[in-house]
């Protein structure tokens, strides 16, 4: 018999600008490609939306030379890079202004791009997309979008699903007090890891905090004692959270970074070395 499942068709877009200056300095776009493709789904597009100040790259050839690194490893897993060029204006003020607005070029790719996909994913916190994420739902594609700070509200509401870069296992690397980034894997005893409180009892002074544990798996599947969930829970008492969080707890929007460590009892873990990262703006 012919074999009648087929994958789900992707395209990821990165407005990388808008990341790189709002928290996702540093982001993997390999890992960025595996969730985007999780489900044993398929890319079909990856762009990588750039901008290039040329007038710069002139005499500043660290900058150059950086950028063009930057753009060969993005090529280098899958993605295309589209370049926008740095344009220089003068305001009323006398003041000289860059701009490099790629919005235009994300949507209409996009857009254009979307006919033969099912599942979208933007990677920006700009809320200029807003009617753009409808606009390609109404062409019947789930729309999902990614970002770090200062994210749009609106755009946040619109999406289908909005799912923190912070969360998402391996996505920004941890680093601890400026230190490089742990050798542990994501996960296991003595690594760090990034998730949120979802249950917290302030009279018994504990909660609980939950986190990513892997790119595969089904997201709305929060409960973890669900053998197929792909989020994990440890417990967490107050004396390692900041004291002015804990009256804001439970919370989804304060993203803790914490260490997984072992718990009292033999096979128990805890988080320990709370700290919040992310705050809502």
């Amino acid at each position: 018999m012919p074999n009648t499942t087929s994958k789900s068709r992707v395209g990821v877009y990165v407005d990388v600008s808008n990341l790189t200056l709002n928290g996702g300095f540093g982001m993997r776009y390999d890992v960025l490609r595996a969730f985007a493709c999780r489900g044993a789904a398929e890319a079909l597009r990856l762009n990588a939306y750039v901008s290039f100040d040329p007038e710069r790259a002139e005499h500043d050839l660290e900058y150059k030379s950086s950028q063009y690194r930057f753009h060969s490893a993005l090529r280098d897993v899958g993605f295309k890079v589209i370049t926008k060029e740095t344009k220089w204006y003068t305001n009323e003020a006398g003041e000289r202004i860059g701009k490099a607005n790629i919005d235009m070029n994300l949507a209409v790719d996009a857009l254009l791009q979307s006919e033969k996909l099912d599942r979208v994913v933007l990677a920006t916190g700009d809320g200029d997309f807003v009617q753009v994420v409808s606009a390609l739902q109404n062409r019947g594609c789930r729309v999902e979008v990614i970002g770090f700070d200062n994210v749009s509200g609106d755009l946040r509401r619109e999406a289908d699903i909005f799912v923190s870069g912070y969360l998402i296992p391996n996505l920004l690397p941890v680093r601890i007090d400026g230190t490089p980034p742990s050798s542990k894997k994501w996960g296991e005893m003595d690594s760090y890891v990034r998730g949120v409180c979802y249950s917290h009892d302030e009279e018994k002074g504990f909660g609980w905090v939950r986190y990513l544990k892997t790119l595969d798996g089904e997201l709305w599947k929060t409960d973890t004692r669900d053998s197929e969930s792909p989020y994990d829970a440890i417990f967490c008492h107050d004396s390692e959270i900041p004291d002015a969080i804990i009256p804001k707890l439970p919370s989804r929007n304060l993203i803790f970074q914490f260490q997984v460590a072992e718990g009292q009892e033999q096979g128990q873990v805890k988080a320990v070395d709370i700290e919040v990262i992310k705050a809502p703006t």
